[in-house]
């Protein structure tokens, strides 16, 4: 695989691994509707009550588009505040650290704001990846891989997660070989809107970490959920990935409560595949999250977050 992939195979990765993570059942919601609607409408943020809610709270954040509230019904309110102490004092970048390559994103934003990155972007493009349909299944086939490796290594995740995120790997894999990822049609208006939505972060180009501490975890979600947003809706319209659709075929049921802990079955619909994964969940203080959202959280404020670079801070 070349060194520097195409921009849009490894956010589709990158998003199908969050997906899996944080799968949930249906809510009504529509694709083209405004973030700050879709997340006025919805309300504020409430703790699950149930253990099936505890995949219901983050379903319906992720379908408002709101990430800083999709960080508080993650974990506990005492962790959060920790949580938001860790951010601004660069120990942590959870919720973004659920994503696989969570470290490339203040690289992704620089160069997506950088002056005429559309066209750059294009040129590169055409360069490496335009008809060249063949190279685009080996680099899918390669990223399939790494993200399957990093998965499997990473101590972060659970056996159950490591099975779930397996699946939807898999299954992300089949709809990028089907996709049109090909086509210059597509890719110009898919790189114009990043680039756009990327800029109106209003998060500086090129401060990387740094910026990220300075507007803090609250601004820093806030400014990057349109982003995220905007990049789901090119992933459907350029290249049918739905990802709304996939959130909406989730069926959560409880398959075992012992005390404050309990398992659930989750299955849902990824890109016309099926995804079946059992995902622990644990009571805190009268409220359910996922088991594993919150050992990971903890941890990241334990251990030294490390940036692309591979710097501990």
């Amino acid at each position: 695989m070349r060194e520097s992939p195409s921009p849009f195979l490894r956010a589709a990765l990158l998003l199908c691994s969050l997906l899996a993570l944080a799968a949930c059942q249906p809510q009504p919601a529509t694709s083209d509707t405004a973030p700050e609607a879709r997340q006025s409408r919805l309300g504020p943020p409430q703790p699950a009550r149930r253990p099936v809610d505890a995949v219901h709270v983050l379903r319906d954040r992720l379908l408002a588009r709101d990430g800083l509230g999709f960080a508080r019904v993650a974990v506990p309110p005492p962790l959060f505040a920790r949580l938001e102490r860790g951010w601004r004092d660069g120990h942590t970048r959870w919720p973004l650290d659920e994503l696989p390559l969570d470290s490339r994103i203040p690289r992704m934003l620089a160069a997506l704001q950088a002056p005429g990155s559309e066209t750059a972007l294009m040129a590169t493009f055409r360069q490496q990846f335009a008809n060249a349909d063949r190279d685009i299944d080996e680099a899918i086939g390669t990223l399939a891989v790494f993200g399957g490796e990093f998965v499997e290594t990473d101590p972060g995740y659970s056996a159950d997660e490591r099975e779930h995120i397996a699946q939807a790997i898999v299954a992300a894999s089949d709809w990028a070989r089907r996709s049109p990822l090909a086509d210059p049609a597509r890719a110009r208006p898919f790189f114009d809107a990043l680039a756009a939505a990327a800029r109106r972060t209003g998060i500086a180009a090129g401060r990387g970490e740094a910026g990220y501490a300075a507007l803090g975890m609250a601004q820093t979600l806030n400014r990057l959920s349109p982003f995220f947003a905007t990049l789901l809706d090119q992933l459907r319209r350029q290249y049918g990935l739905d990802l709304d659709a996939t959130l909406h075929s989730v069926r959560a049921t409880l398959l075992q409560q012992t005390g404050d802990r309990a398992r659930l079955r989750v299955r849902y619909q990824l890109a016309g595949q099926p995804v079946d994964a059992v995902v622990p969940v644990v009571r805190i203080d009268g409220h359910w999250y996922l088991a594993d959202y919150v050992a990971r959280a903890e941890a990241g404020l334990t251990t030294p977050h490390t940036t692309e670079s591979g710097v501990a801070r």
